[in-house]
């Protein structure tokens, strides 16, 4: 496997009574980043976390915040996270009428962008954008709740997006979120996936700190 493969836990399934120690674990682990789910109870049926999460994780840790906002509108929200610390967003294509707009915006402070992809909307519609991105979500799930079971229908929407990134040399990462854990790690990496989010499987492990090794050492091995 040429291409490094970064693990990005979920924290928002982590313990928030405990949020420094489930830190302080994946960090252990190597984790590349933290993915931060924001929910708005409007584009996704369930409500998560804001900007005085983000704030408080950006105190806890040097981890790059890797924001996902499930948000309708998002441009009302990417200046306030990135106050907060976020140091990537990602917007879900179908939620801005003015993609190119959102994403320069978001470059414009120096931050990364990302676009993120339902299991049903095409990927095509990313070559629109494709100089723009730092990074392409791919979810495996339909948004907006944790422990779904990943859609196999949507591996080849993996690889498709691949094939895309690399026929415009572009090096924007190419993210997976939903139903990764340790059956599902070689057939996400195998498609073409670099960075991968994981929630319930390092979070609800007895030892997020093994939970993230293994899902790296899997990777590595697809």
């Amino acid at each position: 496997m040429s291409r490094p493969i970064g693990i990005a836990p979920s924290i928002v399934a982590a313990d928030f009574g405990h949020l420094a120690e489930a830190i302080r674990q994946v960090e252990q682990a190597g984790a590349e980043v933290l993915h931060v789910d924001v929910m708005d109870g409007r584009y996704v049926p369930n409500i998560s976390v804001g900007t005085i999460f983000v704030s408080a994780l950006r105190r806890l840790t040097t981890l790059p915040l890797d924001v996902h906002l499930m948000v309708e509108d998002p441009d009302r929200h990417v200046d306030a996270f990135i106050e907060a610390g976020a140091d990537l967003l990602t917007v879900h294509l179908e939620t801005t009428p003015h993609l190119h707009r959102t994403l320069r915006h978001i470059r414009g402070f120096g931050r990364r962008a990302g676009v993120a992809l339902n299991p049903t909307t095409p990927e095509d519609r990313l070559r629109y954008v494709i100089d723009e991105l730092d990074l392409v979500l791919v979810m495996t799930v339909d948004p907006g709740s944790s422990g779904q079971s990943l859609l196999p229908s949507v591996l080849p929407k993996i690889a498709a997006v691949r094939a895309l990134l690399d026929a415009h040399g572009v090096a924007a990462r190419l993210e997976v979120d939903g139903g990764i854990h340790r059956g599902t790690v070689g057939s996400v990496v195998g498609a073409g996936a670099d960075l991968l989010v994981a929630g319930s499987a390092i979070y609800d492990s007895p030892d997020p700190t093994a939970a993230v090794e293994e899902i790296r050492r899997l990777a590595f091995l697809g």
